[in-house]
């Protein structure tokens, strides 16, 4: 259960990634590849982000662009940043990650 709903969630990630169209970053300067292999690296960090219990996977935004991770939004302490951080980094095909997660209590 707690996998499916995981996966569950990767997916609803990927679906709102191909639709968003307010993305600080110019998609039109990539590859049709990259942007799918950005996609999936957002969908992966997404995926695990909801199996830890220690980060709020719906507080935390993830945007891919070109292996480099950009985690935005809030977190309720230091230590899920920084595992949020962590979760990024230790994804596959991750290049880079960004961290501007602000702590909120």
């Amino acid at each position: 259960m707690k996998y499916a709903r995981a996966l569950a969630f990767a997916a609803m990630a990927g679906a709102t990634i191909l639709t968003a169209t307010g993305c600080s970053v110019a998609r039109e300067q990539q590859t049709v590849g990259a942007y799918m292999d950005d996609a999936g690296i957002t969908t992966a960090v997404k995926a695990k982000m909801a199996e830890d219990k220690t980060v709020s996977a719906t507080a935390i935004s993830v945007e891919t662009l070109n292996g480099t991770v950009q985690l935005s939004g809030f977190a309720k302490s230091q230590a899920e940043k920084n595992q949020a951080e962590n979760i990024a980094r230790n994804t596959k095909h991750v290049r880079e990650v960004r961290n501007s997660i602000v702590v909120r209590p």
